[in-house]
């Protein structure tokens, strides 16, 4: 966990010391990471037989906690959204 939050601080030191400089390439270079990041967690999944064999059992309980979840993110990200457009004047 430390590990974790002392990448987390080098990073915002990092972009603090880089703030005046433009870096265009991170929102795709973060876009790939991610997609690459969610793929191998799907082969550390799948290939995991504990998991796989436990999927009947879990499964309307498991899915029930991610569609939750994802309408729960898509949501406080829209109403974030919308905050941020009315406080700048723009249209939501």
């Amino acid at each position: 966990m430390l590990e974790i939050i002392t990448i987390m601080a080098a990073g915002i030191a990092a972009g603090w010391l880089l703030r005046k400089r433009s870096f265009k390439f991170v929102g795709v270079v973060l876009t790939v990471l991610v997609w690459a990041l969610l793929f191998f967690l799907g082969i550390e999944v799948g290939e995991n037989e504990k998991v796989i064999n436990s999927l009947k059992d879990l499964g309307l309980e498991a899915l029930l906690l991610a569609v939750a979840a994802t309408a729960g993110s898509i949501f406080a990200a829209w109403a974030l959204w919308t905050f941020i457009q009315h406080k700048e004047g723009g249209k939501p």
